[in-house]
């Protein structure tokens, strides 16, 4: 085990799962919508929403959307930089049958869309992004990745697997999901650190198929 791992993240305190992870995951959320965040609804679930306000949790979300990284003395500040940045943003709880025990719904909307995302903090500042729009995702954003949204066509992945090739961009792991045949669907692709800037702009117009393209940097 590295000892990064044992040690855990530099971050600021109290809590590497309530805090660390909050913060990651509120970057993560604003990463997937693509800039500056005005209005979000949170969610807060299990312990996120038992204890999350002695930890800082919310502090640390709010901090996240607006891209502020989990060792930033500014999240005991979050909520008035928020304010002063024109987040708007409220909490509420909720109970989910088999969630995860410190999970956040987030929902954001502004500039005539929407969208929704799940994440939960796994400790030690590692989180999981779980959910994004209804798509079960399920990546660690340790790694760089794109999340494709797509209509279920022939050609998508071979476009973008081939762009990817002729790019030097080495594919780490990758999971394809569908609601339907010929209806929705998601690539979730992890990249190889060296050599993963990709350009969603580009990608996103390689096939009349895709609907859009997510790029998340990643935390390590």
């Amino acid at each position: 085990m590295p000892v990064w791992e044992i040690i855990g993240p530099v971050m600021v305190g109290p809590s590497s799962s309530h805090t660390a992870g909050a913060a990651h995951i509120g970057r993560i959320v604003r990463m997937c919508w693509g800039g500056e965040i005005k209005k979000a609804a949170l969610y807060m679930r299990g312990s996120f929403a038992s204890t999350g306000a002695g930890h800082g949790t919310d502090k640390a979300l709010v901090a996240g959307l607006m891209g502020m990284r989990p060792d930033d003395p500014g999240i005991r500040r979050a909520f008035g930089l928020a304010r002063e940045a024109g987040l708007e943003f409220e909490f509420h709880t909720e109970e989910v049958a088999g969630a995860h025990p410190n999970s956040v719904r987030v929902v954001v909307t502004g500039e005539g869309r929407a969208m929704e995302a799940v994440g939960y903090s796994i400790g030690g500042g590692a989180v999981m992004l779980h959910k994004l729009d209804g798509f079960q995702v399920d990546i660690s954003c340790a790694l760089p990745a794109v999340i494709i949204m797509n209509r279920d066509v022939q050609g998508v992945v071979s476009a973008v697997t081939s762009y990817l090739s002729a790019h030097g961009v080495n594919i780490a792991t990758m999971k394809l999901h569908r609601d339907s045949r010929g209806g929705l669907a998601t690539m979730v692709i992890e990249l190889d650190p060296a050599g993963a800037d990709v350009d969603a702009e580009v990608m996103k117009n390689m096939h009349p198929g895709i609907v859009r393209v997510i790029k998340i940097e990643g935390e390590d």
